[in-house]
């Protein structure tokens, strides 16, 4: 069966997906379309505490809590500062059967590109600011590259199950020090009289100049 060049240009349409670039501290990066659902307008977002600190915090979206994460933390970069074109990226992500929403804080939005297999080269393991686990490829943005993000693993909702305790353990004092800790916290405390100091019984520097 022999394959038209017509065949092959229709099968490369197919396989073209558009992705949404948006630019976090200085780079570009890129999530399928698929995956966003609206872009917002950086509003009031209320900080949570004991949250780790790439979790900007919630936005109340329609009655909804949505959690609004500052990758530029979670590369290991500075936090992001909001400006004027400062936004918020609605993506949708899959938590086992039920989907999830939660936002991305970028610094503004790019374009929307389409990309075909080809146009995708992989991660290298090195020079990036990115682990290569949350990496689909990077693709050609000009002179530079755009980082393809994996929704489903940069966003992973078991990091936000698996959340530290910001609380300290009580310290543990060892065995021997713990019972004299306690044998003092029972000790009657004794009430001494104050001490009083009695008059020096010296002589006087004139009585011994002048003896009788």
């Amino acid at each position: 069966m022999q394959i038209t060049k017509e065949e092959i240009n229709q099968d490369s349409e197919q396989n073209v997906q558009q992705y949404l670039t948006f630019m976090i501290g200085g780079e570009e990066y890129a999530v399928s379309l698929l995956k966003v659902k609206e872009i917002i307008e950086y509003d009031t977002v209320t900080q949570v505490p004991k949250t780790p600190e790439w979790i900007r915090g919630v936005i109340n979206l329609r009655g909804s809590v949505v959690p609004v994460i500052d990758l530029a933390v979670k590369f290991r970069q500075a936090s992001s500062v909001v400006g004027k074109l400062t936004c918020i990226v609605i993506t949708e992500v899959q938590c086992g059967d039920e989907a999830a929403v939660m936002g991305i804080m970028a610094d503004s939005v790019r374009q929307v590109i389409d990309l075909r297999p080809r146009d995708i080269e992989e991660s290298p393991a090195f020079g990036t600011r990115v682990k290569v686990d949350y990496l689909l490829g990077m693709a050609r943005s000009g002179k530079k590259f755009c980082l393809l993000l994996d929704t489903e693993k940069v966003l992973s909702t078991d990091e936000l199950l698996e959340l530290p305790d910001s609380m300290e353990p009580p310290l543990e004092l060892p065995q021997p020090e713990l019972e004299l800790h306690q044998a003092q916290l029972h000790q009657p405390q004794s009430h001494q009289a104050p001490i009083l100091l009695e008059p020096s019984t010296t002589p006087d520097a004139s009585e011994e100049a002048n003896p009788e």
